[in-house]
């Protein structure tokens, strides 16, 4: 009886059937906070190019303002083609988003600014704060 004591009090490990449940905790807990986690890097990644649409709206209120309230005409232009606007397009390019992943189409009283994303992902906004793309800031 004695022997049988000292050999239990010898045997302070993990059971198995103890570290099978922890491992799927630990699994479960990885199937729920990578996604996640993934999704913040996505949008950090995407408010790159959002500030990059901030630049160039900016740079056409600046240039409406100084030409009786109407914007340049702007076919498609992508963002190296924006020194009507005063924009260098190396101001553009940051780690995520070059100049030419931002493309701007507009008339006299109407814009459009887009950001393209390296896998598709599109951020769009006109000249009354209206937002749309796959990718919108909601």
């Amino acid at each position: 009886m004695r022997l049988m004591r000292m050999l239990r009090s010898r045997c302070k490990a993990f059971t198995l059937v103890e570290l099978m449940i922890v491992v799927v905790i630990v699994a479960i807990l990885a199937l729920v906070a990578i996604p996640l986690y993934q999704a913040n890097v996505r949008a950090a990644k995407m408010s790159e190019g959002i500030a990059g649409v901030g630049t160039i709206r900016t740079a056409l209120r600046v240039y409406a303002a100084s030409h009786s309230g109407q914007y340049p005409t702007l076919n498609g232009v992508d963002g190296t083609g924006l020194s009507i606007i005063n924009i260098d397009p190396a101001s553009l390019n940051g780690k995520y988003f070059q100049a030419s992943d931002y493309t701007v189409t507009s008339d006299a009283t109407t814009y459009t600014i887009t950001a393209t994303f390296s896998d598709g992902t599109t951020y769009t906004i006109d000249q009354d704060g209206v937002e749309s793309g796959t990718f919108t800031t909601e």
